[in-house]
């Protein structure tokens, strides 16, 4: 059987969603901050998330975020009472599939979800790259030509996270959130420090490629 996670804090609502998709022969585990979705990801297989953006810890598409900028390309629908076309448009540029805006009917949700799961799976690049530079995830390092760096965990997911944007800025909190976690304490200048040694790390390889600021956005990778 299928089997789907969903984030939703609202316990009478997370239950009415579980009873529906079981009746449609889809699973499913609720949980309720992103914390436990992160862990839970961490631990079990799934065919697709529902996310509330409204959750006790934060919004839940910063949750979709971290997952994407670790390469993680399950299969996501926001569910949220946000019904403007900014947050709506958000939301997908955030990483997520569908947005469904509360209520809806239950039927639809199901609908929405089936569609989701139909879809094929989207394959993950091996060597996540952008210009001259190449990440190697499994080894921890990135090159370029012939020569090669090691990379600290949080310098990989920042990286990592830059290389899938693709040259579009990446916002700050979505970069320390893929470097740290939702939970871990970070402190203010973390990231400065981390994106110095990456800079430096780029100019040792002998990289056409950049890490550049951009004021009031984020941060993106150009050549």
């Amino acid at each position: 059987m299928q089997r789907v996670l969903l984030l939703e804090d609202h316990p009478r609502l997370g239950l009415l969603i579980q009873r529906a998709l079981r009746q449609a022969g889809v699973e499913c585990d609720v949980f309720d901050t992103m914390h436990q979705g992160w862990t839970a990801l961490q631990t079990q297989p799934y065919c697709a998330a529902l996310v509330d953006r409204g959750l006790p810890d934060g919004d839940g598409l910063t949750l979709v975020q971290r997952w994407r900028a670790t390469g993680q390309h399950l299969p996501c629908i926001m569910i949220t009472a946000r019904d403007a076309l900014h947050d709506r448009v958000e939301g997908l540029n955030g990483g997520a599939d569908d947005y469904l805006s509360k209520p809806f009917p239950m039927e639809e949700l199901v609908a929405r979800v089936r569609a989701l799961l139909r879809r094929p799976p989207l394959q993950a690049t091996e060597t996540p790259q952008y210009a001259d530079l190449q990440l190697q995830p499994e080894r921890g390092t990135m090159s370029c030509a012939e020569r090669c760096e090691l990379l600290a965990r949080a310098e990989l997911q920042i990286m990592l996270s830059l290389c899938h944007a693709a040259g579009k800025p990446v916002r700050r909190a979505t970069l320390e959130s893929a470097a740290w976690g939702l939970q871990e304490a970070v402190t203010p200048n973390a990231l400065d420090v981390a994106l110095h040694r990456l800079r430096k790390k780029l100019v040792q390889l002998g990289s056409g490629v950049q890490i550049i600021n951009i004021r009031g956005i984020g941060y993106a990778l150009v050549a």
